[in-house]
């Protein structure tokens, strides 16, 4: 049986401002020729389809879209609810979008209760386990700690109980959106800490054939039965190294693997550059990313002027700007409270000025300053002798 593999959608989801909406269009499209072209039998998405519980009606509107194609190309479709998902609000209208062949499995207690699909070597087994948030499951698995670990044992447990009771040969495959010890995390993952403890180890998930991982935004292998697909766009530039893709999976008439990793259209590449402003608006070497979405970490000790007008005039798809400037580093051993002895506010607001910007105010800057304390004491005596009037 040949699977395709993906998650972490985020449908309505933005990129440092820019909207992803078109790209996810395409990623769409693309996700519908893959399927088609390379002969999938189905298709299983692990969670996070939307970004958010309440997602946009555009974002409606385009995962309405894909389940209409996926319907239309006739390649039955497994998904789960992610932690970003509103699990109630995905699987509505779930018992009739069923009989398309779109499968969402978002409640918690169908854990044990599989999919089933056909191939020439017999039946295998698609459970969809929904992202667990331990507090609010742990009843439902019978489980007394709420943690990461033991709610999804006890999902697993009833996923192996089921497939004992199954023809012998039965194959099988587990979609679960965690974070699983080994993993790569980015950025844009949110975090899903419980007691201290995110990870769960890979070892919950054993005696199933194939585990379709979603969660992560980085495409990795756990192991070969174990797999993140990742997220087929980026949403932050920690994942600048990450190679978007998802996994083409062939399921063998033993349970045997074979997987390919099948890249997505992305939009832009992304590059993070560093440097002083003038290196980094000269360098011949960074010519390559003029037309990359851009993260700029500038290094000049002092804050120069008009940083991102500058620039975006040689990329012109700068979204980040970052300072971390060459300085020598401050004496740790000295206390706020040492620092501003004997300082008035005027010297401590001058202080301050520097230390964001790596140089204190001009004289124009520190007449601002002084005017501003000015009228603040002005309106606190004015205050404290009662002469001024709170407007009603």
């Amino acid at each position: 049986m040949r699977i395709l593999h993906t998650s972490d959608w985020h449908l309505g989801r933005s990129f440092h401002r820019v909207n992803m909406l078109d790209a996810q269009a395409e990623f769409i499209g693309h996700l519908v020729a893959t399927a088609r072209e390379r002969e999938v039998d189905a298709v299983v998405v692990s969670g996070d389809v939307y970004d958010r519980a309440v997602p946009p009606l555009a974002a409606v509107e385009l995962f309405d879209d894909a389940l209409h194609r996926l319907a239309d190309l006739g390649v039955p479709t497994v998904m789960i609810s992610g932690n970003h998902d509103s699990a109630r609000r995905l699987g509505v209208g779930a018992g009739l979008i069923d009989r398309a062949g779109i499968h969402l499995r978002t409640a918690p207690a169908a854990c044990g209760e599989p999919v089933v699909l056909a191939d020439t070597h017999g039946d295998v087994a698609f459970y969809g386990l929904p992202y667990l948030e331990p507090a609010l499951v742990k009843g439902e698995f019978g489980v007394e700690r709420a943690g990461h670990e033991a709610v999804l044992g006890a999902a697993m447990e009833r996923v192996r109980a089921d497939l004992a009771a199954r023809t012998p040969g039965t194959r099988s495959v587990v979609l679960a959106h965690a974070f699983v010890t080994g993993g790569e995390a980015s950025d844009s993952e949110r975090d899903i800490t419980i007691g201290g403890v995110a990870a769960v180890p890979s070892g919950v998930f054993d005696g199933v054939d194939y585990v379709a991982l979603g969660h992560l935004h980085g495409s990795q292998a756990i192991s070969e039965r174990v797999r993140y697909s990742g997220s087929p766009l980026p949403y932050s530039f920690s994942e600048s190294a990450h190679r978007k893709s998802m996994w083409l999976v062939d399921l063998g008439a033993a349970g045997e693997i074979e997987a390919e990793r099948i890249d997505c259209p992305v939009p832009r590449p992304l590059a993070r550059v560093r440097g002083d402003i003038e290196t980094l608006l000269a360098d011949p070497d960074l010519a390559r990313h003029e037309e990359s979405w851009v993260e700029a970490t500038l290094t000049d000790p002092v804050r120069p002027d008009d940083p991102m007008a500058r620039l975006c005039e040689r990329f012109p798809h700068t979204l980040s700007l970052v300072f971390d400037p060459d300085r020598a580093p401050e004496e740790s051993d000295v206390s706020y409270a040492q620092r501003l002895k004997g300082r008035d506010d005027q010297q401590i607001a001058e202080d301050f000025v520097t230390h964001v910007r790596g140089a204190g105010p001009d004289e124009r800057e520190r007449i601002v300053l002084r005017d501003a304390f000015d009228a603040v004491r002005t309106d606190a005596v004015l205050i404290q002798d009662g002469v001024r009037e709170v407007a009603r």
